[in-house]
C-alpha cells in the first residue's frame, strides 16, 4: 500500500526529479537539493524510512557527506547577494505563486505525510492547508512588514532613518511531527526577507519537504536560494558550526534544542529553539461540560498526542472531577487505525522505539500509584499488526512528582490531576518547568481573566484547547519550552531573520545647487 501511494504521488503533478528516484531497488531514495539540482548522495550511510502503520520500509534517506554539506552552504552563500538584491516585490511574487502551488498539491502532500509520519489523511491535510499555507500567505505581506523608520530634522538639515535588511545564510532543523508546517514556519519568512536557506528535514519524514522544495522551484525561486541536506547528529553539528550560517531555527526535543542553542550561540549565531512541553488544561466546574470533554479528547489524542501543543495534562477543579467517567467513555469511542483508512481518529506513533517509550511511561505511572482509567496498550489493529499503535490512555490520581507528569510523553496519553481551587491549579502549572501552552475551560469571564494574567505560560487558550496563534502573531512558547530571544513567525519571526541598519545624514541647505529658475530678460550689469 505504501509503495502504491508513493508511486501515485510521483506520477501525478510532480515529476520524478522532485527528490526521490526509483532504481532497480523497489525502495526509493531521497535526494539532496544542492544548487537547484536534486542529486543522489555519494554517502555510504543510509537510513530507512518506515511507514508507521506497517513498519514497512518505504524509502531511504542519506547521511550527507561533509563535502555535500559544504557544497550546499556554498550554494546558499553564492546565491545570497543576488537574491537579497532582488526587489522584495519580486520575492513576494514568487511566494504568492508558491502558496497557490501548495494548495494545488495538497492531496499529494497529505499522502506523503500519511505515508511517512502516519497521520490520518484529514489531519495531514490540516497540517498543510490550515497551518502551513497561512504562514506562506503571511510572508507575502513582507513589503509592508519590512518598512523602516524615519525621523526627519533631528537637528538642522539632519535626518535619521532605518533599513530592515536580511542577515545572510540561515538554516532550519525540523522535527518529524509536522512535516509540512514546521519547515514552512522557517524558510518562507526567511527567504522573503532576502536570506538564502539551508534546510534539514527530519530524517524520518523527508518526502514532504522535498516536494515542497520542488514546488518552490516551480514558483520561480532561483537556484541556490534553498538547499536541502539530510542526516542526524553530524548534520546538526555542521549547521551549528559553519561560519557562513548566521541563524538557526529549530523545533524538536529538549535535549536536541538545548544542544543546538548552546552550540550555535557559542559560534555567534542567532538561535530560536522551540522544544518540549507539558500543556495543561484547567477544567472549572462552571465550564460547558459537553464542549469541554470533546475538546479534551481531541487535543489529547489527535495525531496520537505527537504535537508540541497537545493537551497532555488535565487539571479538574472542584466538582468537575465528576466528569471523568464521561471523559473515559468519549475517549473509548475513538477509532485507532492506519492514517489512510476511512474513519481513523488516532494514528500510529512514529516508531517502535516511540511506542516502547510511551508504554513505559504509562507503566511508570501505574507503578507510582496512578489509576489507569483507560489503557491503550496492546491495541491491535486488524491488518496492521506490525504498526506502532497505542490507543487513548487516561491516568488519574497523578501527582507532580510522578515520571508520567515530569516527562513529556508525546503519545496518546492524558494524565489527570485534581485541584480544589483555581489558585491551586495555577500554582501547579507555574511550578512545571515548561511554558508552551495551556487552556482554561470556563464560562466565567473573571475566572478566565485571572487565569490569563497569573499563569506563567506563553500561549493561553480560553475555551480553546490548542491555542496556536495565527501567523500575524508569533508562536510564543516560554520558559523550558523555548530558548532564544525571538520567537517563530509573526513580527518576531521577521525580526529574527533581519537586521537593522541606521543612517544619519546631513545635507546643508546652503549647499543646494539650484535656487529658482531665472525667468526675466537678462540685462547688462545685473
Amino acid at each position: 500500500m505504501a509503495s502504491i501511494i508513493l508511486r501515485t504521488v510521483l506520477n501525478k503533478k510532480v515529476p520524478l526529479q522532485m527528490g526521490r528516484m526509483c532504481y532497480s531497488s523497489s525502495v526509493p531514495t531521497t535526494k539532496l537539493l544542492i544548487d537547484g539540482k536534486f542529486i543522489e548522495s555519494k554517502t555510504s550511510e543510509w537510513l530507512d524510512i518506515h511507514n508507521p502503520a506497517t513498519n514497512e520500509v518505504v524509502g531511504r534517506v542519506p547521511k550527507a557527506t561533509q563535502e555535500e554539506m559544504l557544497a550546499a552552504v556554498d550554494s546558499c552563500s553564492r546565491a545570497y547577494r543576488p537574491w537579497s538584491d532582488t526587489s522584495i516585490l519580486s520575492r513576494q511574487q514568487i511566494f504568492l505563486r508558491y502558496q497557490q502551488l501548495i494548495k494545488d498539491n495538497i492531496k499529494e502532500l497529505a499522502k506523503l505525510i500519511t505515508l511517512e509520519q502516519g497521520k490520518t489523511l484529514a489531519d495531514a491535510e490540516g497540517d498543510v492547508i490550515e497551518d502551513s499555507v497561512k504562514v506562506v500567505e503571511y510572508a507575502c505581506s513582507m513589503p509592508s512588514l519590512m518598512l523602516g523608520e524615519t525621523l526627519p530634522s533631528i537637528t538642522k538639515d539632519m535626518d535619521t532613518f532605518t533599513y530592515r535588511l536580511p542577515i545572510g545564510v540561515c538554516a532550519g532543523i525540523a522535527p518529524f511531527n509536522f512535516p509540512a508546517m514546521i519547515p514552512l514556519w522557517m524558510f518562507p519568512i526567511g527567504m522573503v526577507c532576502g536570506n538564502t536557506y539551508l534546510m534539514k528535514p527530519s530524517e524520518r519524514v523527508p518526502g514532504c519537504t522535498m516536494l515542497l522544495a520542488k514546488l518552490l522551484q516551480d514558483a520561480g525561486a532561483p537556484d541556490g536560494t534553498l538547499n536541502i541536506i539530510h542526516g542526524q547528529h553530524a548534520a546538526v553539528n555542521f549547521i551549528c558550526d559553519h561560519p557562513a550560517i548566521k541563524a538557526i531555527s529549530f523545533v524538536g526535543s529538549n535535549p536536541a534544542g538545548e544542544h543546538i542553542y548552546e552550540r550555535g550561540s557559542k559560534n555567534g549565531k542567532r538561535v530560536q529553539s522551540n522544544m518540549g512541553a507539558k500543556n495543561h488544561g484547567v477544567v472549572m466546574p462552571d465550564a460547558n461540560k459537553e464542549n469541554t470533554i470533546n475538546q479534551l479528547v481531541g487535543a489529547a489524542f489527535g495525531a496520537a498526542g505527537q504535537r508540541c501543543m497537545a493537551l497532555s495534562t488535565a487539571i479538574f477543579v472542584g466538582e468537575s472531577r465528576d466528569w471523568l467517567p464521561e471523559l473515559v467513555e468519549r475517549s473509548k469511542s475513538l477509532r485507532v487505525n492506519a492514517g489512510d483508512q476511512p474513519g481513523a481518529d488516532v494514528c500510529p506513533l512514529i516508531s517502535p522505539e516511540a511506542k516502547v517509550r510511551v508504554e513505559s511511561l504509562i507503566q511508570s505511572g501505574v507503578d507510582e500509584g496512578a489509576k489507569l482509567l483507560l489503557d491503550g496498550r496492546n491495541t491491535n489493529v486488524k491488518g496492521y499488526e506490525n504498526g506502532n499503535f497505542v490507543g487513548p490512555t487516561i491516568l488519574s490520581g497523578v501527582s507532580p512528582a510522578m515520571k508520567c507528569y515530569t516527562e513529556e510523553i508525546f503519545g496518546p496519553v492524558l494524565v489527570v490531576l485534581e485541584a480544589d481551587t483555581l489558585d491551586e491549579a495555577i500554582t501547579l502549572i507555574n511550578n512545571n518547568p515548561y511554558g508552551n501552552g495551556t487552556a482554561i475551560f470556563t464560562t466565567n469571564g473573571a475566572t478566565a481573566r485571572k487565569y490569563t494574567h497569573e499563569v506563567d505560560v506563553g500561549q493561553i487558550g480560553v475555551n480553546v484547547p490548542i491555542p496556536v496563534p495565527l501567523p500575524m502573531f508569533s508562536f510564543t512558547g516560554s520558559r523550558g519550552s523555548f530558548r532564544g530571544d525571538t520567537n517563530f513567525y509573526g513580527k518576531q519571526g521577521i525580526s529574527f531573520y533581519t537586521q537593522i541598519k541606521t543612517v544619519t545624514s546631513q545635507w546643508k541647505a546652503e549647499d543646494a545647487t539650484v535656487t529658482s529658475p531665472a525667468v526675466t530678460m537678462p540685462t547688462m550689469g545685473r
